[in-house]
């Protein structure tokens, strides 16, 4: 698994995505360890369409299913699922297509920044708005985090 070849993958396929959860939480300084790579993605047709077809090609199938059920990878898929969580040939990847606490795909690319990681440029949640996702899922593993992104914010202002 490689978040590296993730990201560059969702670049290179022009897939129009922020990056929110763990891996953000790293990018802002977090000393969390995630296993997956979370994305909010443009519903727009078209970047559906860039999304499921490289998806495919890494055989993305539902964490936590069967294995060997019928499943296919497409753009019906990705509208009918509001959160998809797949294991890929790449790694684990969730996909999401609006943020709780920050809203749909336009108020979440709003609440974004550019970065530059793994040679790439992609777009991941601000910090403000990564905070405000963690208290609105309210699970234990994300109130645990929000200490530390709270301490990472506070240093910033600093």
């Amino acid at each position: 698994m490689s978040f590296a070849t993730m990201l560059q993958g969702l670049v290179k396929g022009a897939v129009d995505f922020v990056v929110v959860g763990g891996v953000a939480g790293s990018a802002h300084g977090s000393a969390h360890i995630t296993n997956d790579l979370d994305i909010c993605y443009d519903p727009a047709p078209a970047n559906l369409e860039r999304l499921a077809a490289l998806l495919a090609t890494w055989h993305a199938y539902p964490r936590e299913i069967e294995p060997g059920l019928p499943f296919i990878m497409d753009v019906r898929t990705l509208r009918g699922a509001p959160i998809l969580t797949l294991q890929t040939t790449e790694g684990a990847l969730d996909c999401l297509d609006t943020i709780k606490g920050v809203g749909d795909w336009k108020a979440v690319r709003r609440r974004s920044e550019r970065v530059e990681a793994f040679g790439v440029t992609l777009r991941i949640l601000t910090l403000d708005a990564l905070i405000d996702a963690k208290r609105a899922t309210g699970r234990p593993k994300d109130v645990m985090q929000l200490v530390e992104l709270e301490a990472l914010r506070a240093l910033r202002t600093e």
